[in-house]
C-alpha cells in the first residue's frame, strides 16, 4: 500500500451518506455567506489594521489588504471548484485526498486543525480583553486574578464553554446566532467609516507609502522575514513593507476557506458554495479598504496605537462614547470569530475521523443533533483550556503559514482532478486553468516567504509531528488503506 494512495470521490460522496456518520444539510446561501463574514471580519478591522500600518506599511497598508484579497480570491476560486465538485467536509483535506494522495491529505489536514484550534484560542483572549474594556467603560468591572493576562483568563474560558454548547446544539443554531452578531458587528463597521471619514485629514496620507527603512522588522534574524534574510532587502516600509505587511494582514481573511469545510451541510452545494465563499472574500475586502483609508487618515500612521486602533482614533477626536460602541462591536465580532473556527476544526477533525485517520468513534454523528458531539466537546475542551492558561502570544504568523499551505495544494490540485476525473460533473470551472491555479500556488508560496524564519522553523516542527502521527496511527489505520476504498469501481458504475 502506498502512502500516496487516494480516495476515490465516489467512495468520498458515499460516506455522506452513511446513517452513523451523515450530517444534517441545512445551509443556504446566505448562511455561508454569512458564515464567512463571520469569521473574517473581526481581529482584521479591529486590531491588526492599526497596529501593521503602524510598524510596517503606512497608509500602504491599503495595498497590503488588496495584495492578500486577490492571494485569497485566485484561491477562492479554486476551493469554489472543489467545494462545489466534492461536496464533502474536510476542505483542503477531503481535496487534497483525491488528487495528491493520503499522506499530503494527512499533513494538510493535521496543519488545519491545530491551524483552526490555536486561531480560535488566540481570538479568544483577544475577546477576554476587550470585553474587560467594555465592561469598564460602562461602569461594571471584572475580578483581576481572573481576567486577561492572569494566571487563568475565565472570560476566555466562558466564552468557548458556551460556544462549544453551541456548536454541538446544531449548525443552523449556530449561525441563527451568528446571524445576529454578524449583522450588529457589519453595523459598527459601517458606523465606523461612515463617522471617522468627517475626521479624515488628508496630510495624514502624505507620503501614502513612506520611504523603506533598513534593518529588518524585528531583531535577530529568527525575526525577519525569512526572504529578507536571503536577499537582505529593507525590513519596514516601502514595497518590501507593503509585501511583508501582506503575510500578515492575511490573518484577516482567514475564513472563507472554513465556508469549504461545512460542505457536507449545504442544501445546494453545487450553486450555494462558489457563492458563500466568493461573496464573503468579496465583502470583506471592500470592507477592510475603506476601514485602513479611514484609520490612517484619521492618524498619522505613525500615532497609531498598535493596540487599539479604532477605539484611541475616535478618543483622540473627543468621541469617548463612539470608543465604547466599538469596544461593543469587538466583543460581538470576536465571538462569531472564535465560533466558526471552532466549526471548521471539528469538521476537519470528523473527515479525518471518517477516513480512519484519526480513530473513528470520533466521526459518530448524534441522531438529534445532526452534529459529531464527541468531537465538538474534545476540540471545545483542547480550546478552553488553551485559551485560559496558556500566554499564547501573538502567533498569527502560524496560523497564516498553515493556511498559505493549504491554500497552495489546493491550487495546485485543481489542474491535477481535471486531468484526472474530466468526467466529473463541475457547476463552478475555475477560468483559465491552469494558469490561474499555478499563479494562486506561486503567489501563496511568496507570501510564505515573507513570513518569520521562526515560524518557518516551527512550521517545520508541526509537520514532522505530524508525520510521527500520520506514520504511528493514520497510515495503518486508513479505511482506504484496508481496502474502504475498493471497490471503488463499484461506485463508478453506479454513474
Amino acid at each position: 500500500m502506498s502512502i500516496w494512495r487516494t480516495k476515490s470521490i465516489e467512495l468520498s460522496m458515499a460516506d455522506t451518506e452513511d446513517p452513523e456518520f451523515k450530517l444534517k444539510k441545512s445551509l443556504t446561501a446566505l448562511d455561508l455567506t454569512v458564515f464567512g463574514i463571520g469569521v473574517i471580519i473581526g481581529a482584521g478591522i479591529f486590531t491588526l489594521t492599526g497596529r501593521v500600518a503602524q510598524a510596517y506599511a503606512g497608509p500602504g497598508v491599503v495595498f497590503s489588504f488588496i495584495v492578500a484579497a486577490i492571494c485569497c480570491g485566485l484561491a477562492a476560486l479554486c476551493y469554489a471548484e472543489f467545494a462545489s465538485t466534492v461536496p464533502v467536509s474536510g476542505s483542503a483535506y477531503t481535496f487534497s485526498y483525491a488528487t495528491l494522495g493520503e499522506m499530503i491529505a494527512w499533513i494538510i489536514g493535521w496543519d488545519l486543525i491545530l491551524e483552526l484550534m490555536l486561531g480560535a484560542s488566540v481570538v479568544a483572549q483577544g475577546w477576554s480583553s476587550y470585553f474587560e474594556t467594555f465592561l469598564g467603560e460602562i461602569g461594571l468591572g471584572w475580578p483581576e486574578s481572573l481576567g486577561y493576562g492572569d494566571t487563568f483568563d475565565l472570560p476566555a474560558f466562558l466564552l468557548v464553554v458556551i460556544l462549544t454548547a453551541l456548536v454541538a446544539f446544531g449548525i443552523k443554531e449556530s449561525l441563527r446566532v451568528n446571524l445576529v452578531l454578524v449583522a450588529l458587528k457589519l453595523f459598527i463597521v459601517l458606523f465606523v467609516i461612515v463617522m471617522g471619514i468627517q475626521f479624515i485629514d488628508t496630510d495624514n496620507y502624505k507620503p501614502f507609502v513612506p520611504a523603506s527603512a533598513p534593518g529588518t522588522t524585528g531583531e535577530g534574524w529568527l525575526h525577519t522575514p525569512l526572504i529578507q534574510t536571503v536577499f537582505g532587502a529593507p525590513g519596514v516600509y516601502g514595497v518590501a513593507g507593503i509585501l511583508f505587511a501582506a503575510s500578515l494582514v492575511f490573518f484577516a481573511y482567514i475564513g472563507f476557506d472554513v465556508v469549504a469545510t461545512t460542505a457536507e451541510e449545504a442544501r445546494n452545494p453545487q450553486k450555494d458554495l462558489p457563492r458563500g465563499i466568493i461573496g464573503s472574500l468579496v465583502v470583506c475586502t471592500i470592507l477592510y479598504v475603506a476601514v485602513a483609508l479611514v484609520i490612517t487618515g484619521m492618524v498619522k500612521y505613525d500615532d497609531i496605537n498598535p493596540d487599539a486602533a479604532l477605539a484611541t482614533a475616535f478618543i483622540d477626536q473627543g468621541k469617548d462614547g463612539y470608543a465604547t460602541l466599538i469596544s461593543a462591536g469587538a466583543v460581538a465580532g470576536l465571538t462569531t470569530v472564535v465560533m466558526t473556527l471552532m466549526i471548521g476544526a471539528v469538521r476537519v477533525f470528523f473527515a479525518m475521523s471518517r477516513d480512519g485517520l484519526m480513530p473513528t468513534a470520533f466521526a459518530h454523528v448524534s441522531p438529534k443533533t445532526g452534529t459529531p458531539v464527541r468531537i465538538t466537546l474534545a476540540i471545545g475542551l483542547v480550546v478552553a483550556l488553551v485559551a485560559s492558561l496558556t500566554p499564547i502570544g501573538k502567533l498569527e504568523e502560524m496560523v497564516n503559514i498553515g493556511t498559505l499551505s493549504a491554500f497552495a495544494l489546493v491550487s495546485i490540485a485543481v489542474p491535477i482532478l481535471r486531468k484526472n476525473r474530466p468526467d466529473l460533473e463541475r457547476s463552478f470551472r475555475v477560468p483559465f486553468s491552469p494558469w490561474l491555479p499555478w499563479l494562486s500556488a506561486a503567489i501563496c508560496v511568496f507570501l510564505m516567504l515573507n513570513l518569520t524564519a521562526e515560524t518557518w522553523l516551527r512550521f517545520l516542527v508541526w509537520m514532522a509531528l505530524g508525520f510521527a502521527i500520520y506514520f504511528g496511527y493514520g497510515y495503518r489505520h486508513s479505511r482506504v488503506g484496508q481496502g474502504a476504498g475498493e471497490p471503488a469501481k463499484d461506485y463508478s458504475r453506479r454513474d
